[in-house]
């Protein structure tokens, strides 16, 4: 997608990198995101906009967003770009115990990464991106529909990991699915992505052959709301798939992970008979502390555009398993 714009007015409002990080961390705090710990795996995924190809400002917006990448154990990265300078400015502000994996582009020229802390998190050895091979793409399919599908625009991204003391292994695949518009065409090629991860997902959990049982889809599903007549939403639970604390996820104040809190576009699925125990899931909305001084002197429209040109206009979803 475009980069979003610096505003034109954005110089009278230099970045605080202390206040904001003290902001932060105290907003943390409030939301509930604990530490991290031995026995607990703290698993995030953040649709950082346009990382790579948006100038934001070196070092003070990437301290900011290093400091929520730190909290946790790893981290599913969409929305890189295939210009990698955004990446690397951000590993260059977290400690040197972080590691990086990231994707060759695809549509969009996107990149997907993953960010997680060696010293919590082994990488195992399968890498790679999901894949249906031709013969197969007949089972992807949506009830009553006559749309093919003709395979992902940005292919998910996988990667296998163990955590702490190699109990819990697992493996990620990161989604930015397609989005288009509003159109039924473009609604049923994005149910059509979404059931293909959920498809290959229990197909491969099931194989005496897959790497580890534990498949987590996770990122950017371009979800619009947790409702059972949502396409998007069927089609990522059809085969088993679970969105946890869907209910309190609907009627929570915070809201989803788009930026103000009106679309649920994030998620993190399991299947539950096979994933370890999950203890809390939620969104953390890191604008509401941030830039007061631009909050109490510009519009909401220009906070928020604000917010968008130096953080992101998604928030992280987080998620911690116990081990």
């Amino acid at each position: 997608m475009p980069p979003h714009p610096r505003p034109k007015w954005d110089p009278e409002f230099p970045v605080d990198v202390g206040r904001e990080l003290t902001a932060l961390r105290a907003h943390a705090n409030e939301r509930g995101i604990p530490e991290r710990a031995p026995d607990r795996l703290l698993l995030a995924t953040w649709n950082i906009a346009n990382l790579g190809v948006q100038k934001r400002d070196e070092p003070q917006d990437y301290s900011l967003l290093a400091e929520i990448v730190s909290w946790f154990d790893i981290v599913a990265v969409q929305e890189v770009n295939d210009n990698l300078s955004g990446l690397r400015a951000l590993m260059d502000h977290l400690p040197g115990h972080y590691r990086m994996l990231f994707s060759e582009a695809s549509g969009n020229q996107e990149r997907a990464a993953f960010i997680y802390d060696s010293q919590t998190v082994a990488q195992l050895e399968k890498v790679g991106r999901l894949s249906i091979p031709p013969s197969q793409l007949k089972n992807i399919k949506l009830p009553g529909s006559t749309q093919p599908f003709q395979g992902f625009d940005r292919g998910p991204y996988m990667a296998a990991f163990a955590a702490h003391n190699g109990t819990f292994r697992f493996l990620l695949v990161s989604v930015h699915l397609y989005y288009g518009g509003e159109t039924k065409t473009d609604i049923e090629r994005r149910a059509l992505e979404t059931f293909a991860v959920a498809w290959w997902s229990d197909r491969r959990r099931r194989s005496t052959n897959a790497f580890v049982s534990d498949i987590i889809p996770l990122g950017d599903f371009n979800l619009p709301k947790l409702d059972d007549d949502d396409p998007i939403y069927k089609a990522l639970k059809s085969r088993g798939l679970k969105l946890p604390d869907e209910e309190a996820r609907r009627i929570s104040q915070i809201g989803g992970t788009s930026l103000g809190g009106l679309h649920h576009y994030d998620q993190i699925a399991f299947f539950p008979a096979a994933t370890t125990e999950l203890e809390h899931v939620d969104v953390f909305d890191f604008e509401r502390p941030m830039f007061r001084d631009v909050f109490e002197h510009k519009t909401l429209t220009q906070f928020l555009a604000y917010v968008r040109f130096h953080m992101s206009d998604h928030r992280p979803l987080w998620a911690q398993f116990k081990l």
